[in-house]
C-alpha cells in the first residue's frame, strides 16, 4: 500500500515556523490502529487523514501520537489547505469531524475556521491549586479560570501578565490532579495587553509536561472564555504562541457581536512524499 502525505506548517509567519502537521491525502481503507500507528510514526502534535464525506467536502480524522481527537484547530486549517490543493473544495469548504462539521474559508494561504458554540463550567480545583500546578503564585492567576469546550474540552487560565505566562512551569503530577477533565489533563494560559495575547498550552505525557507550539482549539476556547465571562463584543485579538519552544505561531481570533468564534492563521506547504506499508 502506497500512501501519499503532505507536511504543512500552520500558524506560520515564515516557512520554518508554526505548528507542523502531516496530512494523509487518502485515508480510505485504513483502520483505526493503522492511523494511530502512523501518527506515532510521524510523532507530530497531530496527523490527519482525509476521507470521503456525505455531509461535507471531506471528512477528517485527527490523531495525536497516542489518541484520536474530535476537533483541533491547526489540523483543521492544515487539512483544509491540502483538501483545496487536491481539488476537494475551493476557498470555502466544510470539513466533517467527530466534533461536528466545521466551515473553513481562505484568503490565499491564510485560513479561517468557525468553531462550535461554546460550553463552559467552573474548575473544581482552587485558584491556589491551579497556580501551584502551573508553578506560579496565586497572584499570577487572573480573572475566572474556566473549562471551555468549542469542540475540545480544555482548561483556560487567564494570567495577570506576560511575565507570568513566560514563568509558567507546570508539574505533571499536579496537572493530572488539578487540571484534568477525567480523561485528559491540559492547561492553556494566556495574558493580554490590549488586543495582543501571549499564550502557552501544556499537557502531561509519559510523566513529563509537553508544550504545544500553536493550539487552534484552545484559541477557539479563548473565544468561548470571552463569551462566558461577558466580555464586550465584537473583539479581534492577535495571539502569539510557541515562543518558549522555538516554533513561533501567530493566531488570529475574532468573536463577533453575534458570538461567532473564528480562528485564523497562515498555512505553509513544506513538502510531502509516499509511505509504503
Amino acid at each position: 500500500m502506497n500512501l501519499r502525505y503532505r507536511i504543512v506548517n500552520v500558524f506560520a509567519e515564515r516557512t520554518l515556523a508554526g505548528n507542523p502537521l502531516c496530512v494523509f491525502e487518502d485515508g480510505d481503507g485504513l483502520d483505526d490502529a493503522t492511523m494511530q500507528a502512523l501518527a506515532l510514526q510521524f510523532n507530530l502534535s497531530e496527523t490527519t487523514f482525509l476521507l470521503p464525506s456525505s455531509r461535507a467536502d471531506a471528512r477528517v480524522r485527527i490523531f495525536t501520537p497516542t489518541f484520536e481527537m474530535p476537533f483541533a484547530g491547526h489540523p483543521t486549517l492544515g487539512s483544509a489547505h491540502v483538501a483545496r490543493a487536491l481539488g476537494r473544495g475551493g476557498d470555502a469548504l466544510t470539513l466533517e469531524m467527530k466534533g461536528g462539521v466545521i466551515p473553513v474559508s481562505a484568503s490565499g494561504d491564510r485560513w479561517t475556521l468557525e468553531a462550535n458554540a461554546p460550553g463552559w463550567r467552573e474548575p473544581s480545583a482552587s485558584r491556589g491549586a491551579l497556580a501551584a500546578a502551573l508553578g506560579l503564585a496565586e497572584t499570577d492567576i487572573g480573572e475566572r479560570p474556566l473549562w471551555v469546550d468549542t469542540g475540545s474540552d480544555q482548561l483556560i487560565v487567564p494570567l495577570a501578565t506576560f511575565d507570568a505566562v513566560r514563568r509558567a512551569a507546570p508539574d505533571a503530577a499536579a496537572m493530572q490532579r488539578d487540571a484534568s477533565n477525567g480523561t485528559r489533563a491540559m492547561a492553556y494560559v494566556f495574558a493580554r495587553e490590549g488586543d495582543h495575547v501571549l499564550s502557552r498550552f501544556f499537557f502531561p505525557k509519559h510523566g513529563a509536561v509537553i508544550e504545544d507550539p500553536g493550539t487552534g482549539s484552545a484559541c477557539a476556547n479563548l473565544g468561548g472564555w470571552l463569551v462566558a465571562t461577558g466580555a464586550p463584543l465584537p473583539q479581534r485579538l492577535s495571539i502569539d504562541q510557541g515562543e518558549a519552544v522555538g516554533r513561533p505561531c501567530r493566531l488570529g481570533l475574532e468573536v463577533t457581536a453575534t458570538r461567532a468564534i473564528r480562528v485564523s492563521g497562515r498555512v505553509v506547504a513544506l513538502g510531502g512524499g509516499t509511505l509504503e506499508l
